[in-house]
């Protein structure tokens, strides 16, 4: 069986603030290091409603009402955080190597939430990760090229999208 070396997560979250918001979906899709998919997990987690009152409220949220509307409405069958824990290690288990990299956009803020709120799952990580924004900020700085991927605010729709703009960047690299 083929085994993933990347472990691409998204994570969609109350808001930015580790220290104050919480994971509300997360998902994962397993790949090689060709970016070829070997398997996916998504989960909603179950936040008390009073945090997401009080944390998803501003213009980011107002901007982007629709989503916020559906993160809210699945909250209620939401899974508890150690549980989704657990189901990604025994993800992990099951398709990754004992080396795995975490990948994705904007990773470092997610890591910093996957650090608090999943410590098991942290230790599982390389220190090592393949951050898709890193490729951005040199290709629109120094190259003039711009991909423009869809804002879906949506844990899977995201990851795949990432997985696209990173291949995209490596076309020029041929």
């Amino acid at each position: 069986m083929k085994r993933a070396k990347l472990l691409w997560i998204d994570l969609e979250m109350t808001g930015l603030d580790p220290s104050k918001d919480r994971i509300l979906e997360v998902a994962a899709i397993a790949t090689d290091m060709k970016f070829d998919k070997i398997a996916s997990y998504e989960a909603a987690i179950k936040v008390p409603d009073a945090l997401i009152k009080e944390r998803m409220v501003g213009e980011f949220w107002e901007q982007n009402s629709k989503t916020r509307d559906a993160l809210i409405a699945q909250n209620q069958g939401g899974k508890p955080i150690k549980q989704v824990e657990q189901e990604l290690l025994e993800f992990i288990d099951q398709n990754c190597t004992k080396e795995l990299y975490l990948a994705g956009n904007s990773i470092h803020q997610d890591r910093k939430f996957i650090e608090r709120e999943m410590p098991e799952l942290n230790k599982r990580l390389h220190y090592r990760m393949l951050d898709v924004s890193a490729w951005k900020i040199y290709f629109e700085n120094a190259r003039n090229k711009k991909f423009i991927k869809p804002e879906n605010h949506r844990a899977l729709e995201d990851i795949n999208g990432s997985i696209e703009e990173l291949k995209w960047y490596l076309t020029f690299m041929k």
